[in-house]
């Protein structure tokens, strides 16, 4: 019986694209050629336009700031952003994000999670039914 050796190569990560575009030709374009490219509700927030502090937030990632803090969380993420570090507010404290190219048109709060995840711990004594039969120390 005869094995098969096969030398396994490891796994080559290509470029990221976005519905066929590279990150750098997104950043090239102005918003009316980054319109059609957005999914819907993105498209809907920047065409209705942008408030004030979402302006002043991007015009921060244009000029290069190095430490960047926000609360808006319901901003979307434009390419020119990508490959920044951010700290967005998750309600009690600022968590650093830096943000990927897989993350761009999605909001920053969703890389900022504003509960965490609950352990439980064991029963209680008088918890149930059967922990009447448990000893107490």
């Amino acid at each position: 019986m005869a094995k098969k050796t096969q030398k396994r190569l490891p796994r080559r990560r290509e470029e990221f694209t976005y519905r066929g575009f590279r990150i750098e030709d997104l950043r090239k374009m102005g918003m009316s050629e980054l319109l059609p490219v957005m999914p819907a509700r993105a498209r809907r927030k920047v065409t209705r336009g942008l408030t004030r502090g979402e302006e002043h937030l991007l015009s921060r990632f244009r000029s290069g700031d190095a430490k960047i803090r926000t609360h808006l969380r319901d901003m979307i993420i434009m390419p020119e952003m990508i490959g920044k570090e951010v700290e967005i507010y998750n309600g009690k404290e600022f968590m650093k994000i830096e943000l990927q190219p897989e993350s761009v048109f999605h909001y920053l709060g969703e890389f900022a999670l504003t509960r965490r995840r609950v352990t439980h711990g064991s029963a209680g004594i008088g918890a149930t039914r059967s922990s009447k039969y448990v000893p107490l120390k």
